[in-house]
């Protein structure tokens, strides 16, 4: 593109020269300033480039190329009044100026001039076949859109910049400021339209919930169920509640509690495979084996790939000595995730069971492999931000039976 507007501003220097000798020197002049200004704008000096450009701008002040480059310079400066100005005079002198209209676009966003800014952002965000320009003019349009008032359209944009640019960490992060604050606007809204309604209480108890403060979470599941005693599901999501508080005391009150809990969304709905599975994991945790088998395998009735049942299920029945059983279900959860470390740790206990060395030995690496990598600071970041929906099948202490 500089090679291009170079050619094109030699051209008009010949022109000059030729047309009028008497300019020779007003040319001469043209030249300079150029080839000082180009080279200060390539190196980054902006400040230089903008002199040398300003005074192009008085000798040839016809010249679109001038007056649009002297915009990029006001851009980079953020000085996006007078860059306004510059890219205005260059599509009016010359309508089709490659990116000119995109720079201006962006440049009356910054000012917060959003609704003179929305048809050029909407326009190149739409047609742009360059990804940096595409970029800009979508994270420009989230932030025009949102000054508007137009959080749908903003939070539209936002999907589709995560979906173009999937791994850019200024997308992810707009994007996760715009979705935080379109769910808080819904959320207010709620409030405001509906404060003592069922789906009020429910909002706030899983947002509790999600933020681990567990007794303010028990407390809005309880007014959901006070309204709603069938509400489907909320039984579930408040025994998984007192499950998280009763880790953190360590009270088997709340374990009970929670189980009844599953147990009533069990009644309700026979085919809550979650609600079967963390029974079964109560059940398994204080030896009560034969009943965890049982919910272990309704579990897997309804959801026959999932992959924590797997891994219950396959504890327990090593627990009662019956690894060929056993086995089956952790090759099914290896199956379903080859990630992780303790369906590989179990089966090489299952496979010590069965005597089978060679095997053991193989999962016995990979289970080494991967524990090494799961405690990297990635994985552990990984975790904390994926909550988990129902309980993570964990590797026992060494001595414990499973």
């Amino acid at each position: 593109m500089l090679h291009a507007r170079t050619c094109l501003l030699y051209l008009f220097l010949v022109f000059l020269w030729l047309a009028n000798p008497s300019q020779r020197a007003n040319a001469d002049d043209l030249q300079q300033y150029y080839e000082q200004g180009n080279a200060a704008l390539q190196a980054g000096r902006y400040a230089e480039a903008e002199k040398a450009y300003e005074k192009l701008r008085q000798l040839s002040p016809a010249t679109a190329e001038i007056h649009a480059n002297l915009g990029v310079i006001y851009f980079q400066e953020k000085k996006f009044g007078q860059a306004v100005v510059a890219l205005r005079q260059a599509l009016k002198l010359r309508p089709a100026l490659p990116k000119a209209a995109t720079l201006l676009a962006i440049s009356l966003s910054e000012l917060g001039r959003y609704k003179e800014a929305l048809p050029g952002l909407e326009k190149h965000f739409r047609e742009s076949a360059d990804p940096v320009a595409k970029r800009m003019c979508g994270l420009q349009l989230e932030r025009a859109y949102t000054g508007l008032h137009r959080d749908t359209q903003a939070v539209e944009i936002a999907f589709e910049l995560a979906r173009l640019y999937p791994d850019d960490p200024e997308v992810l992060y707009h994007g996760g400021r715009l979705f935080g604050n379109f769910a808080f606007l819904n959320m207010q809204k709620l409030a405001q339209i509906a404060p003592n309604s069922v789906w009020r209480h429910q909002a706030l108890a899983e947002a509790y919930e999600s933020q681990g403060s567990n007794d303010q979470a028990i407390r809005e599941y309880g007014e959901v169920l006070a309204l709603d005693p069938n509400r489907p599901g909320v039984h579930y999501r408040l025994g998984r509640t007192l499950l998280a508080r009763s880790r953190e005391s360590a009270s088997t009150d709340d374990t009970a509690k929670a189980s009844t809990e599953f147990q009533q969304e069990l009644q309700q709905d026979p085919s809550n495979a979650n609600a079967a599975y963390e029974l079964g994991e109560i059940d398994r945790n204080s030896g009560q084996l034969d009943e965890a088998r049982q919910f272990f395998e309704g579990a897997l009735q309804y959801y026959p790939d999932f992959e924590e049942a797997h891994l219950g299920l396959a504890a327990v029945l090593t627990s009662l000595q019956k690894p060929e059983l056993a086995l089956p279900h952790l090759q099914k959860a290896i199956a379903l995730n080859p990630q992780n470390d303790v369906s590989w740790y179990r089966l090489s206990q299952v496979h010590g069971m069965l005597g089978n060395d060679a095997e053991r030995q193989k999962a016995l690496a990979e289970f080494q492999r991967l524990k090494s990598r799961k405690s990297s600071m990635a994985e552990a970041a990984r975790e904390i931000l994926s909550p988990d929906e129902v309980t993570r099948q964990q590797l026992e202490p060494v001595g414990t039976k499973q």
